[in-house]
């Protein structure tokens, strides 16, 4: 259960960064490139809470550790592309 939801969590963790935060909707990519850039940015995200010492317990922090790692994903990819 646990990569399942890391892909959901990473695929609105994409959508969320490209669409709300980060790049307006309009970077190029289309909604399933910000999808897959969101899902490896959820793996980024937890990689960034788990070298930082946060904690990840319960959805909403893992949610909110998913869009940081989709945010620095999507500016790297808008930065060279």
């Amino acid at each position: 259960m646990g990569i399942i939801l890391w892909i959901i969590f990473g695929g609105l963790a994409g959508w969320v960064a490209s669409e709300w935060i980060f790049v307006g909707g309009d970077d190029g990519i289309g909604v399933l490139g910000n999808i897959i850039l969101g899902i490896v940015g959820a793996a980024v995200g937890g990689w960034i809470a788990d070298s930082l010492g946060a904690k990840q317990e319960g959805l909403l922090l893992s949610f909110l550790w998913a869009v940081v790692g989709a945010v620095v994903v999507l500016a790297i990819v808008n930065f060279i592309f």
